[in-house]
């Protein structure tokens, strides 16, 4: 691999379909200009399983992006079930706590290290009054809790974190290169935010540090997806 390749982030598209027929219409369509897949909780609640095998079986990655979030426990037995599906990236919720994300971890890594567990921080529909409601505080620097909760992340092993764009550079620059930023919330210049608040460019994304990308409606929606993921794939390549 290049030094630019190292640099560049990875796109992945978001299934958020509510049945595996639309999903993998739409991955067949995209092709080969996309290899990397988000099912997230709309798409395995109605599909199940099934869908992760068809996608790992026509040559994609696969993104579970399901959150967990309960007890240590429940957790590790969760991430076990889903590492033997052969993900390779999967998402708990850095708010469950400490010993639950060392339990996630400890089972990720029994199960054989090549489900890489990311931690969900602040999601990207909370601007800071949004969050401070959410925690009952007066105030809340959505920053400096995104950070605060990387290192709980960076703490129990984890590969990764999930950040907005807008505080990947402050994870970066806690914490450099132990955590892998995966960055949601990706627009392309002039497009809506739909129904979240802190978004940005693929290109301003990678620029901050990410090293993954989850393309949503951004692709999903457009009238011709495969164009707009050439769009994208373009941006990345120029802007290294």
């Amino acid at each position: 691999m290049s030094d630019t390749d190292a640099m560049r982030a990875t796109p992945i598209v978001a299934l958020d379909f509510g049945s595996a027929d639309d999903a993998l219409a739409l991955a067949r369509r995209l092709g080969d200009s996309c290899r990397f897949y988000k099912v997230g909780s709309e798409l395995f609640t109605a599909a199940g399983p099934s869908v992760v095998h068809a996608l790992l079986e026509d040559g994609a990655d696969v993104f579970l992006d399901l959150k967990f979030h309960d007890i240590p426990n429940t957790v590790a037995g969760s991430v076990r079930s889903a590492a033997t599906l052969g993900v390779r990236l999967l998402t708990v919720h850095a708010s469950g706590g400490a010993a639950m994300l060392r339990a996630a971890q400890e089972a990720a890594s029994a199960a054989g290290g090549r489900c890489n567990l990311l931690a969900v921080t602040v999601l990207t529909s909370f601007d800071e009054a949004a969050l401070a409601a959410t925690w009952g505080r007066e105030s809340v620097e959505v920053e400096r809790e995104v950070v605060r909760l990387a290192g709980d992340a960076a703490a129990a092993g984890l590969h990764g974190v999930v950040c907005s764009g807008a505080e990947a550079a402050a994870v970066r620059a806690t914490y450099g290169d132990r955590l892998a930023l995966l960055v949601p919330g990706i627009r392309l210049a002039g497009g809506s935010s739909h129904d979240q608040r802190r978004v940005m460019t693929p290109a301003a994304a990678q620029a901050a540090g990410a090293r993954y990308l989850i393309l949503g409606r951004a692709v999903t929606a457009a009238a011709d997806p495969r164009r707009a993921m050439a769009t994208v794939l373009a941006e990345l390549a120029t802007s290294v």
